[in-house]
């Protein structure tokens, strides 16, 4: 009876083991292994169109290049500033935009969709049409600018000052629906006793909005940063399709710095060892807010 009982047992658990296989095995291929080679990647200079004839061991070679590789260093630069401004842009507007439609009644559904539209559409698509309206001979954006009697307008993407603020510009106006649809979800936690309190304490809107609204929404807030730090330092379709790292490496980012390095210069190792400070930059930006997070939590 015991024997059969364990056979039974032992059919079960292989076919649920079966079930999950095919997951196992798209997970080791498709994410575990090309990390590990990625890892490997790292210490070997490969030209890959030479195929494995072409590996040689280098070492920390790298790592040594890209303390001195302007480029680099540029592409860098430009992230940092790229995410320092996009991030706090996209999340104080969309919490401004999700308070405005929180207290209207009607259209509420309609203009949410209308503005979270854009972050679901195609980057590439967004990028096409947002290149046409910076057209600074016949765009859009600098006839309106004409029009209001401005005369030294700007050129936009064809202007290494401009450049990487129209991209930014772009973006956040494509992440603001994302961060005001999470605000709007967040708002729907924040007790209304808590503004009733405040109100007949005499405090005012503003005074509620800074005392009340922001500190309740921390969590979503928390949120919202890491995705969004996580997804500005990886940016790469909007600046492969409206200004290709230019010009003069203004608009240089490290995704595309990597693309660059990896499939046109083909520095397989080169790229592995940025992609990993790539990494290691991210890692320890969301390690940093893990831990602020804890510390209001714990005063909470």
């Amino acid at each position: 009876m015991k024997s059969r009982f364990n056979q039974q047992n032992f059919k079960e658990n292989l076919a649920g083991y079966l079930f999950i296989l095919p997951n196992f095995l798209g997970v080791f291929l498709f994410v575990v292994f090309p990390l590990l080679f990625s890892l490997v990647m790292v210490f070997i200079d490969w030209d890959y169109m030479m195929g494995f004839s072409g590996i040689e061991w280098v070492g920390l070679a790298h790592f040594k290049k890209l303390m001195t590789d302007e480029y680099f260093l540029q592409s860098l630069k430009n992230n940092f500033i790229f995410t320092a401004v996009t991030v706090p842009a996209a999340m104080a507007i969309g919490l401004v935009i999700a308070v405005i439609l929180n207290k209207f009644v009607y259209l509420k559904n309609f203009l949410r969709v209308l503005f979270f539209l854009p972050y679901v559409s195609s980057i590439v698509a967004i990028s096409i049409v947002w290149s046409v309206m910076y057209n600074p001979v016949n765009g859009p954006i600098n006839g309106a600018l004409r029009s209001l009697g401005v005369e030294n307008l700007p050129g936009w993407l064809a202007s290494p000052d401009w450049s990487l603020t129209a991209i930014i510009i772009m973006v956040v106006w494509t992440y603001t629906g994302y961060t005001m649809v999470l605000y709007m979800a967040g708002l729907q936690g924040v007790p209304k006793d808590l503004y009733e309190a405040a109100s007949i304490d005499g405090a005012t809107g503003v005074k509620s909005f800074f005392k009340i609204t922001i500190p309740m929404l921390k969590p979503t807030s928390f949120l919202i940063a890491v995705t969004l730090i996580i997804s500005t330092f990886q940016v790469f379709a909007a600046v492969a399709v409206m200004t290709k790292g230019g010009p003069l490496n203004s608009t240089m980012v490290l995704a595309y710095h990597i693309y660059v390095q990896a499939f046109q210069y083909y520095e397989m190792g080169y790229a592995a060892a940025m992609s990993w400070v790539l990494f290691l930059i991210i890692f320890v930006i969301t390690m940093l807010q893990w831990r602020e997070q804890k510390k209001w939590q714990d005063q909470f």
